[in-house]
Formats: structure tokens, C-alpha cells, sequence
């Protein structure tokens, strides 16, 4: 079996590597003054199973056993004369555990000398000490070098250098940065980045070890405006802390996922980690990069099939939006309304929601959305509860349509069907990935994205079907669809704004904002499509809740300063009353430049989001 190559992985998808190794060592009871790489020789089995932990735990990578393994450093074990025979075994051993599906990087570190980059006799030493351990990875059959971990950039260039006369295999060349963002030298982590990125034997540039993934992100987002090359990112842990003499690294494997999420968002190209990582830690990276990473390429190369325009066909004359329900004659009136989104229940039983739904009825609500499968969990068909939900009260439902769960022709087929029964109102919208949600191994169609399903919906409103074929009579769906105003890649997320409202979009909702700058610059950017933006607002209830909302839900940004803001509240009522209020202030802030708001209730509370919308007090929740 052909081995992987690694540009090619690195283009196509992002790229997973392992962990820590030391980290492991100790863990399975190697004393920390042991020469972690002289086991590739005495313990070879301790050394395999690591690597095989982190494969089964979706490395794409694995690095040898070898980041000592220069004279210098094994001169202090009394092993400088087993340089090769150190480091041809720690190839041999990553190589028969990753077999012809996985690739072996040559881990280099620094020499652990000083003065090295100023011409002196010195910077011969470190050149015969890279040369010599470099051709014995070579030699041993590795498939890239990964030089990591450098302090010093001129110390890294030699490495470079040295790595350049004796092979053309590619090069992972990664800097540390501390918290400054800074080499560890007091130069800016930008500049050495550029001295390190120019090299053309350098095929990827990074940042690994010293710090946690949050001041790595920072880091992350200097260098990428400097080099085109893809970059790596390996962090720690967090930072070390001394509990009865361990080192003990604090950053949870689900923390880590986060953070490797946004390292995605931000143009990282290789994620893995360093000091204090585990398998663990990179089985969650992977779970929840993976599904970010599928769904980018799933929009990447959407749509798959050609839907025809109603420019192609002429179609029958479509009916007014005014016309087309109450939240479509609000729009087309420039008045703005007020929808509650309530989640369909996990079974059957629809009486709660019924009864929440009589109450924002009582309350003047104008609709109620229902979201398809939300992350991507399973639970009562929305178009059922979309039914059910206008015929429990004088109230309309903004039924969601995700592309992830049906075929074009099953799409088409619940348009006609969410017309027939009356639901007027529809929200279009990509949706998450499988691997997002509780069925992980579910197959997503995405025969269409969006934009694409937009177009269908916009030609069934003009009679026209995905065949171009005429319908006795046109659908008149209000046709909504979503919006992210602090996504990570904005210049993107405008694209396909206009296009879906080229498709034929006639309002948009937003994702849960917290940023009502971004909201703002956002409307200001796509103020030539016309369309009416809805607010997406979302009443915090406890600091925890806010938390989750910062690091658990895709899409959504929550500010330092709310965060700090929700921490104040000791209790469950204060919570409450605090999420209320800067849901109100938000609300406040935006209501002269939206055409409405969508009020998510927390948990089922409607009367949280009531509150929110000053239907009710606080107090009465």
C-alpha cells in the first residue's frame, strides 16, 4: 500500500498529529532522569505502544522517539556514540507501528548549546551534531522531518540548512512562543516566523510546546498573516502545575478540542499537541476538527447538482411576499416581529411544547422556530412539530430545512409537503456534520447546501420543480436563511450571504449574537442585498451557560467582557436576571437596524425568553 504523502494530505484536509511522548513515558513509569530516548533501544514495546495509542486515536503521524537524540544531549547519559543506533531505532519502531497507513516524522530538537548563529566554531559543532542525527532518520526510512521545539531561529535556520544537504524529504519547522507571543529569545514570533518561512526547503511552519492552547491561538493568528505556507500547531497542556512534586498539565482533552476547533477556523493545517497531551486529548482534537474539516469541503464542493434558474424557465408568477404569510407581510411592511425558538421534543409527547406555545401566543409572539436536528441530534420531525405547534395557537411556525439528512429529490418532496399543510415560513440552512452530534457515524447526504436549496425553494415559489418541470401552481414559501456575523472567515461568510440572496432569500437570522459590533459591521457590509436581518438572541442563564455557549457551540462568539459579566451571578435566579438584562440591552442596541428578533428559549424556559423581550419581569420567570 502507498504510504500517504503529506502536501497532498495537508491540501486536501487538515492533518492530525500525536501527542506527547515523554508525557506517556512517565505515565507508564519511566523515571523522569531517564534518557527518554535511549528506551527505543532497552524498552522498544513501551516506546510502540505509545505510537499505536495515538494512531488508534487518529494521529495521521507519528513522531520518532528521538527529540534528545543529538550528541549533545545524550553526551549527559554517557550515549553520544549512539546517535545512530538511537535514532535508527526510534525510525524503525514508529515505522512498524504506522505501517503503510500512516506517516513517520523525524523529530529534531534543538542541540540544548548556546551561541549557535554567530559564525563561530560553535555553529560547526551543531552542524556535524544535525547532519549526524538527521541522516540516521534518513537512512532509517522516515518520511518527513518535523525540527521543533526551537528557541532560537538561527539555531532552526542551521537545522534547516544542514536537513537541505542531505535530503529533499519536506520539513515541518516550528517555533516556540510564549504568552507575549515572542520567541523565547524577546523577538517577535511574526518575524522569526518569516526568517523560517522564506527557506523554500520548508514546506510547513509552526508553533509548538511553552504554552496552552490559548496563547497559542494569538500566535497563530500573527503568523498566518505572514507566510502562505501551511501551518502547524502543537501547544501544551496549558501550563505546568508543580502538585507534590509532578508536573501536572491542567487542559482538559474536551478544552483542547476546543481550542484545536478555533486553531481550524484560524488556517491551521496540522493539529496535534506537545507536553501533557495524551491519546485522549487527540482522539477529541480529531472528533471535533473532523466534522469542522468534512463540512468545509462539503460547502467547498457544493453544489453537486445543477439546479436550474428561473431565468432558465419562465415559470408562473410568483405570489407577493405580503401575501405569503404573517411574518412575510411584516417583512415586506418593514415591521419587525418577534419569534421564540423552541427545540421538538427528543419523543412524541408534544403537550408541553403545545403549552408553551399557547403562552407566547398570549404574550403577542408572532412565530415560533423550529430547528432541524440542532447539532446534529435526532429528535420529533420539525415539519410534525411545525404542524402541531400552529395548530395549538393562533401563531405561525419558521420551520428549519437542513441539506445534511435527505436527498435532493426527499427535499423537494417536504417543500411540497411543508405547503400543503399550511407551514408557511421557512429557514434554509447547511447544517452540521454527523460527527458533530450523538450519531457520529451517520452518512450526511449534502446533495445541496444553502445557496443551492435557496434556488429550489425560490423556483418551487415560481412553479418550477429541481427538473425544470412546471407545477399546476406555485409553492409560497416565506424563504429565510442564516447568517454569522463573527464567523472566522467573514470575507467568506459575506460570499455566500450574497449569493443566497442572488438564490432568492427574502430574510435572514443570525446566529446567537453577543457581539453587537460585529452584528452591526456585519448588516453595514451586506447592506446592498436588501435583505431584512433578524437578530439571533440567546438569554444567558448562568456563567456556566455562557461558558458553554463560548466554547461548545460552532459559530457563536461570546465576549471576554459578558463572560466576566455572567460571573458575577452566585446564584440560579441571578443567573437568570443577569442573562435577561444583557439580552435586553442587546435587543436595545440593535432594534433601530433589524427587521426582528429570534429569541432562543434556554432549556425549554419560555419565559426566559419572554423576559428577554420584556414580555414579562425578571421576577415573574
Amino acid at each position: 500500500m502507498a504510504r500517504p504523502n503529506l502536501l497532498e494530505l495537508v491540501h486536501n484536509r487538515v492533518a492530525f498529529a500525536d501527542g506527547a511522548m515523554g508525557t506517556m513515558l512517565f505515565q507508564h513509569g519511566v523515571f523522569l532522569n531517564t534518557c527518554f530516548d535511549e528506551l527505543n533501544l532497552t524498552n522498544p514495546k513501551l516506546v510502540a505502544q505509545v505510537h499505536t495509542d495515538y494512531l488508534n486515536a487518529g494521529s495521521d503521524f507519528i513522531e520518532t522517539n528521538t527529540f534528545g537524540a543529538n550528541e549533545f544531549k545524550l553526551a549527559k547519559y554517557g550515549l553520544a556514540d549512539k546517535v545512530t543506533l538511537i535514532n535508527s531505532a526510534g525510525a524503525r519502531i514508529a515505522r512498524d507501528c504506522a505501517g503503510g497507513n500512516a506517516l513517520v516524522a523525524g523529530s529534531v530538537g534543538p542541540l540544548g548549546i548556546e551561541h549557535i548563529g554567530l559564525g563561530t566554531t560553535v555553529d560547526e559543532q551543531a552542524h556535524r551534531a544535525f547532519a549526524h542525527q538527521i541522516k540516521a532518520l534518513i537512512d532509517a526510512d522516515v518520511d518527513f522531518l518535523i525540527l521543533e521545539t526551537f528557541t532560537n531561529p538561527a539555531e532552526l535556520l542551521l537545522a534547516i540548512k544542514t536537513a537541505t544537504e542531505q535530503t529533499n524529504l519536506p520539513i515541518i519547522a516550528q517555533m516556540v512562543a510564549n504568552e507575549l507571543n515572542q520567541t523565547l529569545l524577546g523577538g517577535p514570533i511574526e518575524e522569526a516566523i518569516t526568517r523560517i518561512a522564506v527557506e523554500p526547503a520548508v514546506s510547513i511552519v509552526g508553533l509548538n510546546c511553552s504554552v496552552g492552547p490559548s496563547a497559542m491561538l494569538e500566535s497563530l493568528k500573527l503568523i498566518r498573516s505572514v507566510t502562505d505556507k501551511p501551518i502547524s500547531v502543537q501547544p501544551n497542556a496549558g501550563l505546568p502545575r508543580d502538585v507534590e512534586g509532578r508536573r501536572i498539565y491542567m487542559c482538559t482533552p474536551e478544552y483542547m478540542a476546543e481550542f484545536a476547533k478555533r486553531f481550524f477556523e484560524n488556517g491551521a493545517r496540522i493539529i496535534g499537541g506537545c507536553c501533557g497531551t495524551t491519546p485522549e486529548h487527540i482522539r477529541q482534537i480529531v472528533k471535533a476538527v473532523s466534522a469542522m474539516d468534512k463540512a468545509m469541503e462539503q460547502q467547498a464542493i457544493r453544489p453537486k447538482i445543477t439546479i436550474k434558474t428561473v431565468e432558465q424557465t419562465q415559470g408562473l408568477e410568483p405570489i407577493p411576499l405580503s401575501q405569503k404569510s404573517r411574518i412575510g407581510a411584516k417583512l415586506a411592511a418593514e415591521q419587525r416581529f418577534c419569534s421564540i425558538e423552541l427545540v421538538p421534543p427528543r419523543g412524541i409527547n408534544l403537550a408541553g411544547i403545545e403549552e408553551k406555545v399557547r403562552t407566547c401566543a398570549d404574550y403577542g409572539i408572532d412565530a415560533i422556530n423550529i430547528p432541524d436536528g440542532p447539532r446534529a441530534t435526532s429528535r420529533l420531525s420539525p415539519m410534525v412539530t411545525a404542524v402541531k405547534v400552529q395548530q395549538a395557537a393562533n401563531i405561525e411556525a419558521i420551520l428549519h430545512v437542513c441539506c445534511r439528512d435527505k436527498n435532493i429529490i426527499g427535499m423537494q418532496s417536504d417543500m411540497l409537503g411543508t405547503e400543503a399543510m399550511g407551514v408557511k415560513n421557512v429557514l434554509l440552512i447547511t447544517g452540521d456534520p454527523p460527527k458533530l452530534g450523538e450519531y457520529p457515524d451517520a452518512t450526511a447526504v449534502f446533495d445541496l447546501d444553502a445557496i443551492a436549496l435557496t434556488t429550489v425553494v425560490h423556483n418551487l415559489n415560481r412553479g418550477l420543480d429541481i427538473a425544470g418541470n412546471e407545477l399546476s401552481e406555485p409553492l409560497s414559501l416565506t424563504i429565510g436563511v442564516g447568517a454569522n456575523p463573527v464567523a472566522s472567515d467573514l470575507d467568506r461568510e459575506i460570499y455566500r450571504f450574497r449569493r443566497k440572496a442572488a438564490a432568492g432569500a427574502e430574510y435572514a437570522i443570525t446566529q446567537p449574537v453577543f457581539d453587537v459590533k460585529m452584528l452591526l459591521d456585519f448588516i453595514d457590509a451586506v447592506a446592498d442585498t436588501s435583505i431584512p436581518i433578524v437578530a439571533g438572541i440567546w438569554p444567558f442563564t448562568s456563567y456556566k451557560n455562557a461558558e458553554f455557549m463560548a466554547n461548545e457551540v460552532p459559530g457563536v462568539v461570546v465576549p471576554d467582557a459578558l463572560l466576566h459579566r455572567m460571573s458575577a451571578a452566585k446564584t440560579r435566579e441571578q443567573g437568570r436576571a443577569l442573562g435577561v438584562q444583557i439580552a435586553r440591552e442587546m435587543i436595545e442596541q440593535v432594534t433601530n437596524r433589524v427587521a426582528g428578533f429570534v429569541v432562543s428559549a434556554p432549556f425549554g424556559n419560555v419565559r426566559i425568553a419572554l423576559a428577554a423581550l420584556s414580555k414579562i419581569t425578571a421576577e415573574e420567570i
